[in-house]
Formats: structure tokens, sequence, C-alpha cells
């Protein structure tokens, strides 16, 4: 069943996978069964993707949400304030996870080892339990280049680094959250030629929050680049999307963004509306593949999206199931 996972090449290869995934989760994880059972849904009465329950993202802060008997290998954390619940991603394969991150990239990059790899992040020692760290640890590894590495903590040397790189003519990727992107353009301006800055989000009690596309215009003036892309992830999931410019994101085969009514949580939006959002991510295969998230976003006619903010508490309705 995994394997047809990273085969999804057409809708109808999508649809099947999903269904057949559903009907696993249905019967293996508790927690989304029992999320079913309150809706009165059961795989039976489920014959297109958009009928398939979508577990709010909540659930992972307060339950166990898994699809497998095996043992745990690694849990992946948020990061949240002191004092608050954190979500825990419990990830019994982690080949699996592997195995999406590095298709992902490489449909929208290629192949890593063309890439110099520099993260602005906390590294691996600092945030063990960060999927994100995780994935761009062994992006750095698997780039087989001795200049990858962390550099959030060194701006000078990240900075000369950048401008050697780009003498060179090398392929570079600088991957890192966007308050220390911003601190490196405002102690030094850059005019990169080979270079993609992706910003992983990230501005929370370290800066004034700031609109994407001010954010993206003083980057792009700051690095001499002409579009700031952008990974969009998290914790609950095992696969990320991507943009290459204007936050307009795209995924892989294996995932899909739908949106659904803020007023009621179980209607599905047709494409060009605002709503919640809603991911489906089959490398979840042993969690919940079908999450409501605390996003706001618009899906394209071409299936791409953007984010356009997040809910406050007080603005999700129709989640009264959640008090299992």
């Amino acid at each position: 069943m995994q394997e047809s996972i990273f085969n999804i090449k057409t809708p109808e290869d999508f649809k099947q996978v999903a269904l057949e995934v559903f009907k696993h989760q249905f019967k293996n994880n508790k927690v989304y069964r029992s999320f079913c059972d309150l809706l009165y849904i059961h795989p039976s009465d489920v014959s297109k993707v958009e009928e398939i329950p979508f577990l709010p993202i909540q659930f992972f802060k307060s339950r166990k949400v898994i699809s497998s008997l095996e043992k745990i290998k690694e849990t992946f954390t948020s990061s949240g304030t002191t004092g608050s619940l954190t979500s825990k991603h419990f990830v019994t394969d982690i080949n699996l996870y592997k195995e999406s991150y590095l298709k992902g990239f490489s449909h929208f990059y290629g192949n890593i080892e063309d890439y110099t790899v520099l993260a602005l992040l906390p590294n691996y020692l600092e945030r063990k339990g960060s999927s994100l760290v995780f994935m761009v640890d062994d992006l750095i590894k698997k780039s087989k280049k001795p200049e990858s590495g962390f550099y959030l903590d060194n701006l000078l040397e990240l900075a000369k680094k950048l401008e050697e790189l780009n003498k060179k003519g090398e392929k570079t990727l600088l991957i890192g959250v966007s308050f220390a992107l911003l601190d490196l353009v405002e102690m030094q301006q850059f005019n990169l030629k080979n270079t993609i800055i992706m910003e992983t989000g990230g501005m929370k009690g370290r800066r004034k929050e700031i609109i994407r596309e001010e954010l993206h215009l003083i980057l792009q003036k700051g690095f001499g680049v002409d579009e700031i892309h952008s990974e969009y992830g998290m914790t609950e999931l095992l696969s990320q999307g991507y943009s290459d410019g204007k936050g307009v994101f795209k995924t892989p085969p294996w995932m899909k963004i739908l949106t659904r009514d803020t007023e009621d949580a179980l209607t599905i939006l047709k494409n060009g509306k605002t709503g919640g959002i809603n991911v489906i991510d089959l490398a979840n295969y042993n969690s919940c593949s079908f999450i409501a998230t605390q996003d706001l976003g618009k899906i394209h006619k071409n299936g791409t999206f953007e984010i356009i903010g997040r809910f406050d508490n007080s603005d999700i309705r129709g989640c009264n199931l959640m008090v299992l």
C-alpha cells in the first residue's frame, strides 16, 4: 500500500489510494474512528475524497493519533509557548517521512546533490523534536557538500559563505525562519545569482508580525533575488508544499489541499473561495492523513493554493465535536 502512495500519477490514482488509506485509518486509528463514529460516517458511505471526514488538528495536542501497532521511532513536537499544549506526531516508520520529503524536494527542485544547503534554523541537537529540523539536517547530509550546514548563531560566517558560493557559481539553497533571514539582510545586502532563498515562516515572539508581501519584498531586495520561495509544512504532516514565489504553493502528487466553510466545518468549498484549509497527506499512513488545520486559505483553479491567515480559537465553528 505504502508503495502506491508515492506512485500516484493521476487524480483517479489519488482517489483510489486516498479511499484505501481512509479505510485503513478508520479500522486502525482509535481517535479517528471515534471522530468518524460521532459523524455517523463509515467507509461504506464514502465514494469521493470530499466525503472523507477531516480530523481537527487540535487532536494532535490532546490524543495519541496513531494507525499502527508498530513501535514509535520518532516523536515530532510543535514549538509551543511555555505552558501551552504542544502537538505530538508519533512516527512509527521514519523511512516514510524520509521518502516523502526527498521525493517531494526532488519533484520541485531536482537532485539534492546539486545544492549546497545552508540552514538558518536551530540545529538538530538544539531542537530535536522538530520535523523541519530533522528534514533539513538530512538534506544537508544528502547534499554531500562540505559547506552545507546550520548557521543560525553565526550570521557573519553565513554572509561570507553566501558570497563565496555566489562567486563560484555554486547552486545554493538557503532555508530559514523569517526573523533570521531579516536579521541577515539587515546586517548585509547581497546580490545572489544562483541561490534559492526559502522562508519557513516563524516570527512569533521574535519580531513584529508583518504581512508576507512586505516580508518577501524586504528579502528580495536584501538578497538581490527575483522571488522568495516558501515551504508549507507542519508537525502533524509528513509532506510539504512549496512555493517558488508570491506565496502560491504546489503540493506533491500524494498531497492535496481542500477548503472548508468557516461556518460549517463539514462543508467542502469549491475552488476560489476562502475557507479553512483541510490537508490530505497520504504519507501520514500511520497517523491520520485527513486533517482540518487552523489555517485560512484559498485554492486556485489549477490546484495551487495560498495561505491567507489563521483562525483564532473564537473563529473556529462547527468543531464542537472535538470534545470527545
